[in-house]
């Protein structure tokens, strides 16, 4: 498949999607936010990819926000609608089958630090800036980050980055545990790879329950939580991986997997 603003490719069981708009920062526009869409629909059938990861052409910019030039053109009908396609694709992310990690290279504005909050895991270099200035144009976060930056970091913290638009860099981001790790922009790429060789080795099926169990964590009352991860984690034990993965471990040998 042929992509105006991405680029896709595989390096061993990893799917990388690549932003693909240096000369605007990787700014997320309509064509983006559709492009995206359509790459995860190949890498989610593509049954020799373990993982996703998403990072922005260049080293200035993973997404430096959404191109200004759309949301000049705005108005409340065509907002609604702006904001609504954004926050399926970002809701599809964090419910994707398989896991999906942000690699972080530079700047991660408004849109792009949306992005990155709806992605399961995430990476940064040792130059990222995260931050939520939608303020500064006048208007809010409207691809879920109202939502995901309370869940993640509290809600003093959340509304302080909201109300002020102010960016922290990479290690504050760390501290408040945005990211789960911080490395230099020449190693990003390759932590980022070696992880998804890691999920690799682990059953495909339990790492989808997984992370449905977890999504539910966040959406739902413990109790109903519980039961979700009961019901879950009874359908693990009715599968050939169950079989193999307990059969390799008492084997002393690898598993080989079926995904099912």
């Amino acid at each position: 498949m042929d992509f105006q603003t991405i680029k896709y490719g595989k390096e061993n069981h990893a799917a990388i999607i690549t932003i693909n708009r240096p000369d605007k920062l990787n700014a997320l526009n309509a064509t983006v936010i559709k492009e995206l869409g359509s790459a995860l629909n190949l890498a989610e059938t593509d049954k020799d990819v373990a993982a996703v990861i998403i990072t922005g052409a260049g080293e200035k910019a993973f997404v430096a926000g959404a191109d200004i030039s759309e949301l000049n053109k705005l108005d409340v009908i065509t907002a609604k609608d702006f904001a609504e396609r954004g926050q399926m694709l970002f809701n599809n992310i964090e419910k994707f089958k398989k896991p999906v990690i942000a690699a972080v290279n530079g700047y991660a504005l408004g849109g792009g630090s949306e992005l990155a909050w709806a992605c399961h895991i995430r990476i940064a270099s040792t130059n990222a800036k995260f931050g939520q200035p939608e303020v500064n144009l006048g208007i809010i976060p409207g691809y879920g980050g109202t939502q995901r930056l309370v869940r993640l970091v509290g809600r003093g913290i959340a509304t302080e980055l909201i109300i002020t638009g102010n960016q922290i860099d990479a290690e504050t981001a760390l501290r408040f545990r945005l990211v789960n790790k911080v490395v230099e922009q020449a190693q990003l790429l390759s932590t980022a790879l070696q992880l998804v060789e890691s999920i690799a080795e682990r059953g495909p099926f339990a790492i989808r329950l997984a992370l449905q169990a977890i999504d539910a964590a966040v959406q739902l009352p413990q109790d109903e939580g519980m039961k979700l991860e009961a019901q879950l984690f009874a359908l693990c034990c009715g599968t050939a991986d169950q079989k193999e993965g307990t059969s390799a471990f008492l084997e002393k040998r690898k598993p080989v997997w079926k995904g099912a």
